[in-house]
């Protein structure tokens, strides 16, 4: 465990994320083209027809945007418990990130509803739900770009970021606690998914190639936020010292 735990220290860090995203990157690459390639030759549904294809979007994103929020809740505790700079950089760059996948969610889905349910939207649990959680994705970013950088700036938006986590498990279980239009769950299933295999298979390497890929940009987002932050300390220290030099040159009265 005190291995791991080294990696917490932004430095080790910056040198872990150097060696594995060129990997991790290439690896994101290759997984995308095999599930986009096999989302094209996936035969159509057929009651959906060629419509179907947006599920191999859409469920990874929806997938994302509920995972980046984990992500960020998990940050959270490490921010408010343990204070650490790493966890804060992880919970601000994952609010974007997050709010890209959800955005990119709610607008296939709403594609995907106007052929099946004759509308781009309605207020369906599972559809309002998600909406709420891109909406705790833009307050969190605005909390974070009114207070900059400062720990009173995380602490509020850690604390937002674990009250919303309330949203999750309603995006979760809205199908089964409400009648909705939205399908309920047919991969994860007790049962058994309920999925064709020649659809099943494109949809899981989309889903673990999105999965990489948030993984990649998370990382680099993170190493992005350390350095920043490390040059706006040395500017701030180099403005300091030509302050102090300026007045130790200037005349006694």
């Amino acid at each position: 465990m005190a291995n791991v735990l080294d990696y917490a220290n932004p430095t080790r860090f910056l040198n872990l994320a150097r060696i594995i995203l060129p990997w991790l990157s290439a690896l994101t690459l290759l997984l995308l083209a095999v599930g986009v390639y096999g989302a094209f030759t996936a035969p159509a549904d057929y009651q959906q027809g060629e419509t179907v294809r947006i599920m191999y979007i859409h469920v990874p994103a929806a997938w994302i945007a509920v995972f980046a929020y984990i992500v960020m809740t998990s940050a959270s505790l490490g921010v408010l418990v343990w204070k650490h700079p790493l966890a804060d950089a992880a919970q601000k760059t994952a609010a974007s990130l997050g709010a890209a996948f959800t955005f990119v969610c709610l607008i296939t889905g709403s594609l995907w509803g106007k052929p099946m349910w004759g509308t781009y939207w309605v207020w369906d649990a599972r559809l309002t739900s998600m909406l709420v959680l891109f909406l705790l994705y833009l307050g969190l970013i605005a909390i974070r770009q009114t207070l900059d950088d400062t720990p009173r700036g995380a602490r509020i938006a850690s604390i937002m970021t674990l009250v919303g986590a309330i949203d999750i498990p309603i995006i979760k279980y809205s199908v089964d606690w409400w009648n909705t239009l939205h399908q309920p769950a047919s991969v994860f299933r007790a049962d058994g998914p309920t999925i064709s295999p020649s659809m099943l298979w494109p949809l899981l390497v989309m889903a673990l190639a999105t999965t990489l890929l948030f993984t990649t940009l998370h990382l680099m987002a993170i190493r992005n936020e350390i350095l920043r932050r490390r040059l706006f300390r040395l500017s701030q220290q180099a403005l300091e010292n030509d302050l102090q030099e300026a007045s130790a040159l200037e005349p006694a009265p």
